[in-house]
This record gives structure tokens, sequence and C-alpha cells, in this order.
């Protein structure tokens, strides 16, 4: 069994200690992606050992169409599958669902859509995405939701929500008997609920309580980073946060870049993705505390520095960042690889950073100093 310890809060900003069957999670805390079992840009499981992760976040859907969500089991679940001893979370694919799939089709059982590899035709509802998670055997499953375009009117939002709230009844009820199989993976797997509804405040809140009084291991805040502003996130979370339990971990989904999450953990925040580091990495944009530079620039054609200096990455402790923009320019995967770990790297430490001041009790001297440091390079048009 799961449990969440709130070892401290300073303001709103929680700082706990997250218990699940593959180890202790240190929160807040942000989940590297690898969508597919796999970081984009040839980083190993080793390396994200290395780099000081805490939790790999792999993607339901991705898995089910390619290689099979009952491969992966065959082969003894994601975490033997992949070589990664420590915690895994499997997100529902109701996102990619809603957002890869042009042509679906919604009904109360499910969502039948296309799949974008070879376009056959899949059905997926709450009881064959905990299916699906539960032969992955992920530490933490995400419950089935739609996740509606955040321009939809009032009407449509509410009844989605209603609708997610009914499929998040149904994963409840189909997860509590997939684990007490003989032959589940982790007969341990816990699940977070999500809350929805756009930018609708009320609709937001209503959702929250609802969710709230099934008394699930974790809570999600999904739908946003979709369009809205920052603004209209940051609000939406302050209407959200004091309506889901404190002494459960807070999950905002996708989010998000370095000011989004140190802003996010002042409202309550504990739990971050997003495909940014990794992303950014293999276009040669990588992270510092000063900002973010772009090392395809010719400004650093001969720069001997590392790309931060004090960093400990495996990046900057050996190479120069003359050297990895060669390796960009030449098209050598070793260039991605490199700006990839040294992003993860990166994000791992802002969080070591983050769970430090609010274990001393400054954590909004230390927001406001971090978010200024990191506009130095945009001051100096360094990018």
């Amino acid at each position: 069994m799961s449990e969440y310890r709130l070892l401290k809060t300073d303001g709103a900003a929680k700082r706990g200690e997250f218990h699940t069957v593959h180890g202790v999670i240190q929160t807040p805390v942000f989940m590297n992606v690898g969508t597919a079992a796999a970081i984009k840009g040839a980083v190993a499981t080793t390396d994200l050992q290395e780099i000081g992760t805490q939790v790999e976040l792999s993607n339901t859907y991705h898995l089910h169409v390619r290689p099979g969500d009952e491969i992966v089991k065959k082969m003894g679940g994601l975490h033997k599958f992949m070589n990664w001893d420590k915690p895994i979370l499997t997100d529902s694919g109701g996102f990619q669902v809603f957002s890869l799939a042009g042509l679906r089709k919604i009904k109360e059982e499910g969502v039948t859509f296309n799949s974008h590899i070879d376009g056959r035709k899949i059905f997926m509802g709450p009881e064959e995405s905990m299916q699906i998670q539960s032969n992955l055997g992920s530490t933490i499953a995400m419950a089935f939701d739609e996740c509606a375009p955040s321009k939809s009117s009032r009407q449509y939002m509410q009844d989605s929500v209603d609708r997610t709230t009914r499929w998040l009844k149904r994963c409840v009820k189909e997860m509590d008997r997939l684990n007490s199989l003989p032959d589940t993976i982790n007969k341990e797997q816990i699940l977070f609920g999500i809350n929805q509804g756009a930018t609708y405040a009320d609709i937001r809140i209503e959702h929250a309580k609802r969710i709230a009084d099934l008394d699930l291991a974790g809570y999600a805040i999904g739908g946003l980073a979709v369009g809205e502003t920052h603004e209209e996130m940051y609000d939406i979370i302050e209407h959200v946060v004091p309506y889901l339990p404190q002494n459960k971990p807070t999950y905002l989904m996708g989010v998000g870049t370095p000011a989004n999450i140190l802003e996010a953990v002042e409202r309550g925040v504990d739990f971050f993705d997003c495909v940014y580091p990794s992303r950014n990495g293999r276009h040669g944009h990588v992270y510092t505390k000063f900002g973010k530079i772009n090392l395809f620039n010719a400004k650093y054609e001969c720069d001997a520095e590392p790309i931060e200096e004090g960093c400990r990455c495996p990046a900057c402790r050996n190479y120069s960042r003359s050297y990895i923009r060669h390796l960009l320019k030449a098209k050598e995967m070793l260039g991605m690889r490199l700006c990839v770990l040294h992003n993860l790297y990166f994000y791992n430490h802002l969080m070591e950073d983050i769970r430090g001041a609010i274990d001393e009790g400054r954590y909004s001297e230390f927001k406001k100093e971090r978010i200024e440091l990191l506009k130095t390079y945009d001051n100096l048009n360094g990018n």
C-alpha cells in the first residue's frame, strides 16, 4: 500500500514523502517522461539513475499499440522490461486518445478511435485502460478521463466532467478487481484520479470535491497547459488545490517550464511531468539557472565553458559548449543525448533545491530569486 507523509508546509508549498511498493518518492518531484518506455534522445535507465531521477513516466496508449501491453506483461512488466526498479507512473491514454485521434467516437462505455500507427480500430474505456496499466505493472496508474478541448462550451465541459467522474468510479472498481487476480504483476498498483473542467473554476471545484470523496492514493489536475495563459493556469491551480486532500499527492499534468514549476509548487502542487527537457534538448536548447540557451547560436562555436558552470551532469563534467554544438551541427546523436541528459539533470536538481528551500522555510524567497535568475539571459539578449 502507498502512504503520503506530509513532512512540512511553507505557505501552500508542500514537502512530502510518498511511500510506494517500488520505493519512496521525495516530493516535490519531477517525473522524467519516457513515453514508449524510453527517454527520447538515447538515454538509458542506467543514465536515469546517474542523473537523480526518482520517477519514470510511460504512456499507456503508446505501449498498447507498440509493442503491446500483453508483450510487456509476458516480459515481466514494465520495470523488468526497461530495467528500472524505482517508481513508474503510467498515464491513462486519455490525453493521447483525444489529441492524436482525429476520428473518434465518445460514448458512455468509452472511446472508439483509430491507431495513429496502422489505422486499426481501437476501443478504450475505463476498464480497458486499467487492464493495460495492470499488464504494464506500473506503480501509479492514472484514471481514464476525457481531456476536453480547453475552449469547450460550459455545457460540453460539465457533461464531460460528469462522465469523467462516472469513468473514475469504474476505474476504481476495475483496479480493485485486477489487483485481486493471481497473475497480476503489481497487486499493489495505486490509482490517481484526475480533475478536469478547463478554465471554469466552479466546475473544477465541484469536480475536485466529488473525486476527493473517493479517497484515492493521489489526485491530478489535468487539462491545463493546453493553450490557456500561464495566469489562467495559476488561477485554476489556486482555485482547485484547496479542495483536493492535502494529505495526498497533487499532480499537475504536463507542466512545464522551470518557472511554471516554481509557481505551481508555491500553490501546493508536488508532482510534475513534461516533455520540455527532452524535446528541447534534442533541438540543442539547454536549461541553466540563468535561463535557456540555444547551442546552435554562433557565439558558442569557440566557447570552452560547460553548458552551466558548476553543473555535475555527465555533459558539463566532460564537454564544452563548443564540442556539443559541433556534435549537434554534425547531426551526431551524442550531441542530442548530452543535451537531454543535461536538461533532465537540471530539472531533477531544481526539484532537489525546491525541497531544500521548503525544508528551510524559505520557499517564497527562493522562488523569487530563481525566477529572477531565469530571466538573466533574456535580459542580456543571450538567446
